[in-house]
């Protein structure tokens, strides 16, 4: 029987160019790199807005963040609004939601998404969580930011950097990401046991490699600090990049900072990296051992990237687009029943490609609009998928609700957060659409970008008054228009009383 499992295996900020396959010489990710010698690693996917809460809203659901509103971490989804995990419990997936949110609202039962929930902070199903906020993961998850050394040249760097260390090794198997991989490994063991022979829908996802930098032995440790690929230069050296990264790199407090702490920080980026690796590969691992790997179709992936010390800055952005945070890994190793071609795909590709591809293997209609295209053309070797890929973010001047105010100096979030609330041209709107080697980014409020990623890989040279370019830009131009009218909203299927 061909049960059509899934297993989607999630990263939180994981940028595409740190996985060893993709080049990355300092990178050590065993079990990915396997898993990309048995399918397809794309390396062109792009998310589809560079934090979290719109890029889970988007790739769960099919649908581009501006279609709905979903342009800021504080506006989630709506009851009304459905995503791939409803669609596929209603169309009789056993499905199990391990790890982060970033979707819902805190506390509300997830009994319609999921038959089974485990939020991380323990061991618990909490699918009806019977009042218990998962915002209080902030609160209980205090320990993640205890238990660390960090080298002496590392001692009193700024809060704003996100760097912590090396942690404590008993602390870190008490951890968040600990908990979903012993969540998702009891799940296998029961059903394995029970003989069930319902599909199942396995939604795992992890916190890591999201910052705060840290993370234990022996990952911490084995990177080679020595092959950590080139940093992209600090952004005050570049002229016309946008105003949002300029901001943020005059608060985070790293402009004294040696390229021995930028390293160090990147390293423990990678660390952090090769320990979701890990995690990896003991899911696959019991489902080789319970009989279940050759029948289901793995997707690991990650919701947005980080900047990880290039342009002289950390974290994140709503609304930049270099490659960094919206280029992120996506890799597809289809069940036995297809015939796949292995490689690394050059295919442009999107996140919101999920939903499209998943009712595709499972055989059900979504029953509403898709933006979305099925990435199964692509298994036998078809590396033409799209023709542009899309990322978008940013706000008007005045929507003070797109701003998420209210950190004040002693949060590591500040530097963003308090440039997210400046009335300045920094988080405003702006969409970046790439076609073929070009990347170019429209701006509402202040200059745009144009890359050539074939002679400037780094986006460190704005090209946007380049005469050579024209003719492309206004193809592309062109192209950005078309995709707004096509997905700028879409008329729901339920009708309204009259």
């Amino acid at each position: 029987m061909n049960k059509k499992n899934i297993v989607l295996f999630v990263a939180d900020q994981m940028r595409s160019d740190s996985l060893a396959h993709m080049g990355n010489t300092a990178s050590i990710t065993p079990n990915l790199d396997k898993l990309a010698k048995e399918g397809i690693s794309f390396e062109n996917a792009y998310c589809q807005n560079p934090v979290c809460v719109p890029s889970r809203c988007s790739f769960l659901t099919g649908l581009y963040p501006h279609t709905t509103g979903h342009r800021t971490m504080h506006f989630l989804q709506r009851e009304d609004e459905e995503n791939i995990l409803r669609k596929m419990k209603q169309n009789g997936y056993e499905v199990i939601w391990i790890g982060r949110n970033d979707v819902l609202p805190s506390g509300m039962p997830k009994t319609e998404y999921c038959d089974e929930f485990y939020n991380g902070l323990d061991q618990l199903n909490r699918v009806n969580p019977e009042g218990l906020s998962e915002s209080s993961f902030f609160k209980q998850s205090g320990d993640y930011m205890k238990g660390f050394t960090r080298p002496e040249f590392m001692k009193d760097v700024s809060p704003y950097s996100f760097y912590l260390g090396r942690q404590d090794s008993e602390l870190a198997e008490q951890g968040f990401d600990y908990n979903c991989i012993q969540s998702a490994l009891d799940y296998i063991d029961r059903r394995t046991k029970e003989g069930s022979e319902k599909p199942f829908l396995l939604y795992i996802s992890l916190i890591y490699p999201h910052p705060p930098y840290v993370c234990s032995d022996p990952w911490y440790s084995m990177i080679d600090r020595t092959k950590l690929p080139e940093k992209r230069p600090d952004v005050e050296k570049l002229k016309d990049k946008p105003g949002m990264l300029y901001g943020i790199r005059e608060k985070q407090e790293l402009k004294s900072w040696t390229d021995q702490k930028y390293d160090e920080l990147r390293a423990t980026y990678l660390a952090m990296v090769s320990q979701f690796d890990e995690h990896y590969g003991i899911i696959s691992d019991k489902l080789k051992a319970s009989g279940l790997y050759d029948e289901t179709s793995i997707f690991v992936f990650s919701d947005h990237g980080d900047y990880t010390g290039d342009y002289g800055i950390v974290e994140k952005v709503q609304n930049c687009f270099e490659d960094p945070i919206s280029n992120i890994p996506l890799i597809v190793k289809p069940s036995a029943s297809y015939n796949v071609k292995s490689r690394i795909s050059p295919a442009l590709v999107e996140l919101l490609d999920l939903p499209a591809t998943i009712s595709e293997i499972a055989g059900i209609d979504l029953g509403y609009t898709q933006f979305g295209k099925s990435l199964i053309h692509t298994f036998n070797g078809d590396d033409e998928h799209k023709d542009a890929v899309f990322c978008e973010g940013g706000r008007l001047h005045g929507e003070v609700q797109a701003m998420e105010g209210g950190h004040g100096p002693k949060s590591h979030y500040w530097p963003r957060l308090s440039t997210q609330c400046e009335e300045g041209p920094q988080h405003t709107k702006a969409c970046m659409i790439r076609m073929g080697n070009l990347k170019y980014t429209y701006r509402l409020y202040e200059k745009d970008e144009l890359y050539d990623l074939d002679k400037d890989p780094m986006e460190l040279r704005n090209a946007i008054d380049d005469p050579a370019y024209s003719e492309r830009l206004t193809e592309m131009k062109a192209r950005l228009l078309q995709y707004y009218m096509e997905t700028g909203d879409f008329v729901p299927v339920k009708r309204d009383a009259r």
